[in-house]
């Protein structure tokens, strides 16, 4: 067994917080498993499982071969022996050879075998762009998988989020596919790997409350959306923005309650426009959702239709200048109107 980290509170960055959050599953279940390209000697192109094969040996952090097909098959053959997989897929771009084996097998096996079998894998893949990498290594294909019944689909903001619902996907009994923002790897924020998580692994996140409009965002976009609302504070707008966490299941339920919010899910306390944001999930997204049923998802005292903002419709920038597209937009200002 593994020495586990001390408790406590500290600043922990998202690379260490799943790190630890691998180590502390492993420890609790030994049919738990980590495997992938690079995942044991190396500890990972961007060490996320750095120290893993030294605690718990080549039989548990097992080096596979560059074949991403024959990762999650032979994943899911442990599974149904009663392992506990957690697959690295190395970039995002490096999914679709395994795309067979995970929408047409791991998604469906649990439903094919009527119940009778589960198939908890989960499989992990940093995905979107901001790092400056070439093709293959910044995509964002979340919307492929979101839309494969029986799959679950999350991915987290900061390094809390990223520690909880790690664990809670390694616990789960379904496959889970977890989207680790890259761009944010190297963020810092405060955890303690001892308390308790304070959601469920499909429940959104108040990031921060407001009153004037609400983005709402996932993944890597969420700091993007705070750092946006911490300028429009300064244009005497008051904007909330809502961390998504799971992209699925996803549902038009109640955000958690605020002490001033009206009744209704999706709406600022004193809404003023609802302005959804997502990073490049143009059609079937929960943006898409929300700006077609504005009555359903932003409540009826939402007075604008929300507005959605993916990034460029094109394949992954091969220069940093060219992937600053979304950040450099004009902030669509006239779609607020101030408090009275």
């Amino acid at each position: 067994m593994a020495a586990v980290q001390a408790a406590g509170t500290q600043q922990w960055t998202m690379v260490k917080a799943l790190n630890e959050a691998l180590r502390r599953s492993m420890d609790e279940n030994p049919k738990t498993l980590v495997m992938g390209e690079d995942v044991g000697r190396l500890g990972g192109v961007f060490r996320v499982t750095d120290g893993l094969h030294k605690d718990f040996g080549e039989s548990r952090v097992i080096d596979t071969p560059l074949a991403e097909s024959g990762i999650v098959g032979t994943a899911i053959g442990l599974a149904l022996r009663g392992y506990r997989p957690v697959v690295e897929i190395q970039f995002d771009g490096f999914v679709y050879p395994a795309f067979d084996q995970i929408v047409t097998q791991l998604a469906k096996m649990h439903a094919r075998a009527l119940g009778h079998i589960k198939l908890p894998i989960t499989i992990r893949i940093p995905y979107a762009g901001g790092i400056g990498a070439v093709e293959h290594h910044s995509e964002s294909h979340e919307a492929y998988f979101a839309h494969t019944a029986g799959l679950k689909v999350v991915s987290p903001s900061n390094p809390e989020d990223a520690y909880w619902m790690l664990r809670q996907s390694i616990a789960s009994d379904d496959p889970v596919i977890f989207l680790e923002p890259k761009r944010r790897y190297w963020d810092k924020s405060k955890l303690d790997p001892a308390g308790t998580p304070s959601l469920g692994l499909h429940e959104a996140r108040i990031a921060r409350p407001g009153r004037d409009l609400t983005l709402i965002a996932y993944g890597p976009m969420v700091k993007l959306c705070l750092e946006a609302a911490a300028a429009a504070a300064e244009d005497g707008l008051n904007l909330e923005v809502v961390d998504l966490r799971s992209l699925s299941p996803w549902t038009s339920t109640p955000w958690p309650s605020r002490s001033s919010a009206p009744a209704g899910p999706w709406s600022c306390t004193r809404p003023r426009c609802s302005w959804a944001w997502a990073r490049s999930w143009r059609r079937g997204s929960p943006s898409a959702a929300s700006t077609r049923w504005r009555p359903r998802c932003c409540g009826w005292a939402a007075t604008s239709p929300p507005t959605r903002r993916p990034g460029s419709r094109t394949p992954s920038c091969l220069t940093w200048t060219g992937c600053s597209t979304l950040s450099t937009a004009p902030w669509p200002s006239e779609g607020v109107r101030r408090p009275s």
